[in-house]
């Protein structure tokens, strides 16, 4: 599985951003699910955003719910996380990867993308 993540730069707080994701490599299942994470300077990874690809489910940290969504478009294989509202927190790399149904840990990973926010 190849996944590229872009979209990311530098935004001003209050502004947006749409990242995305491209997949290929895998034929994806309904049961498969694609992730953002986001690593800060000096911060651990943390999770964003999840879609099943099924596009039935989402999930988002409490961090960005209300701020951010999450979307795929299947036909293309690509996996978008809109951001709005953005806050100088939210600057960080952003990674998408796949967590294959059945499976507990998200093991394909993309390049990242740098969002940087000035406040």
């Amino acid at each position: 599985v190849q996944l590229q993540a872009s979209g990311g730069g530098l935004v001003q707080a209050g502004g947006s951003l749409r990242l995305s994701c491209a997949t290929s490599g895998r034929t994806f299942t309904n049961y498969d699910d694609i992730g953002w994470f986001r690593q800060a300077p000096g911060k651990e990874r943390e999770f964003v955003a999840a879609i099943n690809w099924s596009g039935g489910t989402t999930a988002y940290a409490d961090s960005v719910k209300g701020r951010f969504t999450i979307s795929r478009d299947n036909a293309n294989n690509r996996v978008y996380l809109q951001m709005n509202s953005l806050k100088p927190e939210d600057t960080a790399v952003y990674y998408c990867a796949v967590r294959a149904g059945g499976t507990v840990n998200y093991d394909y990973w993309g390049q990242g993308t740098l969002v940087t926010v000035s406040s």
